[in-house]
């Protein structure tokens, strides 16, 4: 039987990092004034990581046996993680910032912790998929940059399967490596025409040989050859059977040079005789999705000073329900309403200039914390609600001497929006339907989780309750800004700048 303690292992040798008795190795991390000298030991790190072990024999000892290295690069703080997980085999992502993380994943391989890329990865994915496709622009160019990030390149790959045009019409597609460009080309559920597909391959042939005539018809066979030998390892993932013969015949047959002789009969015989048999290898169709996929609304530019693109394309995908979030394409208009600093703050001034109007969305900074909270509103406002005494149906009592009534949906929801102190947006759908929301001249509410009274911004009355669970799925703040009480002065919040959106397609 074997007994494996490594536990105790990896603490003693986080220990000795802590306490670097007989080090023989001093790596300066990051650049002047904001760097730091850690003191390591060459045996461990270059028994854990061959970046480490090529550089150690390249690097000789100083007058006092030390190896002297540096990583201007790194921060820090990277490098305070890295070193401990290499001593002690142990690593916390729960508090880090996502965009930490991904920092993380770039210079583990650069430094080539293999064990420590291949776990970073599939956390990104399965947990912090959001902020992978807010963030897609820089997360996909990094991806195709660093080879060994197979993982984050088939997630970004899947994104522009589902939305090709977020590469094939982008100013870097011409500068994509050959592997990228297949690694895309070859995917059974690229959603582009195949003659479309043939387009983009011969643009970015032409684009690697410069040098070719600009008008096809001056091209001479040596032409045709340089553009066949570009293309050699594209050309299995082209489905020619799939063309149709309007393609064949617009864009395939200029150039039918490049192609094999064998495959351009056969490409023909399917034409003209589909029954009949062929040689060449016949890919199957792709799966293209009968659905039409939402487009860039680029007509209307978002008018706030609230939420960025990213949070609008973000509630656009709870709105509509969707697992995988929009990432460059956004099915909806946010056309701004109300503005507290321009219109007024008090809550009476959004019904009146939202009133008879759907589909809505509210978003509120709240002073001094910097968060950003609201909700999505699917039904109209009324500026005069049906009388209705709230005690019969609340479990506990209300003012009721104003007009008042809840609202049934199954489609709003409350949430927080990712900031520099959130690290995950939090979304909470409506749960009891019959409470989703609360009209009133002076309040507002989202079930529970979110209400909104008074002048939101000189009264300080707004708050979110602690049992939001009873109407709604989720707080969508922490504890220690939560109510357990319907009014708990200490609990409240004031309103910084709040901004009411119609949201159309």
């Amino acid at each position: 039987m074997t007994t494996k303690f490594f536990d105790r292992l990896s603490n003693d040798l986080t220990q000795l990092l802590e306490d670097p008795i007989d080090y023989n190795v001093s790596i300066e991390v990051g650049k002047a004034p904001n760097n730091q000298i850690f003191k390591t030991h060459s045996y461990i790190l270059q028994s854990r990581s061959p970046y480490f072990k090529k550089k150690f024999n390249e690097t000789p000892f100083n007058d006092n046996h030390v190896k002297l290295l540096k990583l201007p690069n790194i921060s820090v703080k990277i490098f305070n993680v890295i070193i401990k997980y290499i001593y002690g085999g142990i690593i916390s992502l729960e508090k880090l910032e996502n965009s930490f993380i991904f920092d993380l994943l770039i210079y583990s391989e650069e430094l080539e912790l293999d064990e420590l890329v291949k776990h970073l990865q599939p956390f990104l994915v399965n947990n912090n998929s959001s902020w992978l496709r807010l963030n897609f622009a820089r997360i996909y160019q990094t991806s195709y940059q660093i080879k060994n990030l197979e993982i984050i390149q088939d997630f970004c790959n899947g994104i522009i399967a589902k939305h090709p045009n977020t590469i094939f019409e982008s100013e870097k597609f011409l500068s994509l490596p050959e592997d990228t460009l297949i690694s895309i080309i070859k995917r059974d559920d690229l959603q582009l025409e195949e003659g479309k597909i043939w387009e983009y391959v011969v643009q970015w042939g032409k684009a690697k040989n410069p040098t070719l005539p600009a008008n096809l018809d001056g091209w001479t066979s040596d032409n045709f050859l340089t553009l066949k030998k570009t293309l050699k390892k594209c050309f299995p993932h082209i489905r020619y059977f799939n063309f149709s013969n309007e393609d064949v015949l617009e864009k395939l047959f200029p150039y039918q040079q490049i192609l094999e002789p064998k495959l351009w009969l056969d490409i023909n015989t399917k034409i003209m005789a589909p029954n009949k048999p062929i040689s060449s290898k016949a890919l199957p169709p792709r799966k293209i999705l009968t659905k039409t996929l939402p487009t860039r609304n680029t007509l209307s530019p978002l008018s706030s000073h609230i939420i960025t693109d990213e949070h609008a394309l973000e509630i656009s995908s709870w709105i509509d329900k969707k697992e995988i979030p929009y990432t460059e394409n956004n099915p909806y208009k946010f056309e701004l309403l109300v503005k507290g600093s321009r219109d007024g703050f008090d809550i009476k001034t959004i019904y009146n200039i939202c009133d008879k109007i759907s589909n809505t969305v509210i978003v509120l900074k709240v002073e001094g914390t910097g968060e950003i909270l609201g909700g999505y509103n699917p039904l109209e406002w009324e500026k005069t609600s049906q009388w209705k005494t709230t005690q019969d149906i609340f479990p506990f009592p209300l003012k009721t001497a104003k007009t008042s009534q809840w609202k049934t949906t199954q489609d709003c929801f409350a949430f927080s929006l990712k900031t520099a102190n959130l690290k995950n947006s939090i979304l909470s759908r409506v749960k009891i339907f019959n409470y989703a929301m609360y009209y009133d001249q002076e309040i507002f509410q989202f079930g529970h989780t979110l209400v909104l009274k008074d002048n939101i911004k000189a009264d300080k009355s707004c708050f979110c309750m602690r049992n939001s669970d009873y109407t709604y799925k989720k707080p969508i703040r922490s504890d220690e800004f939560l109510s357990k009480a319907y009014f708990l002065p200490n609990i409240t919040f004031s309103v910084e700048e709040y901004e009411v959106f119609k949201v159309s397609q």
